[in-house]
């Protein structure tokens, strides 16, 4: 999904930057000046707009990371949860372990008494 979104982007910038600079070719070749001013208009609207698209990559960047960074914090609190809970379990599991062990020592302590002869 985020692989999906990224190549998303990127067309985006990529047809962004091509339709900014054909309009402006376009605009610039229809308007009634010299060759040299409209090359000069070409060019400053090129790098107006390729700085448009790095800075739109910029915060496309800076959006991810932070995407991740929140992402890595809820794993790392899931996983602290799952840790807890399976020591929880496990505590539980020696408390049933240890209960079950006196009980059947205790059976065990009644039978002999029982089985023993009576003098």
């Amino acid at each position: 999904m985020a692989k999906e979104n990224g190549s998303d982007v990127v067309a985006f910038l990529v047809g962004f930057v091509v339709g900014g600079l054909v309009g402006a070719a376009a605009a610039l070749l229809f308007a009634p000046q010299s060759g040299e001013e409209t090359r000069a208009q070409i060019r400053a609207k090129s790098v107006e707009l390729m700085e448009g698209a790095k800075e739109k990559a910029r915060e496309t960047q800076e959006r991810a990371e932070q995407v991740l960074e929140e992402a890595r914090v809820k794993a790392e609190a899931v996983a602290a949860d799952i840790r807890r809970r399976a020591e929880e379990v496990q505590a539980q599991g020696r408390a049933l372990l240890e209960e079950s062990q006196k009980q059947l020592t205790a059976a065990v302590e009644r039978a002999r008494k029982g089985a023993a002869p009576a003098p």
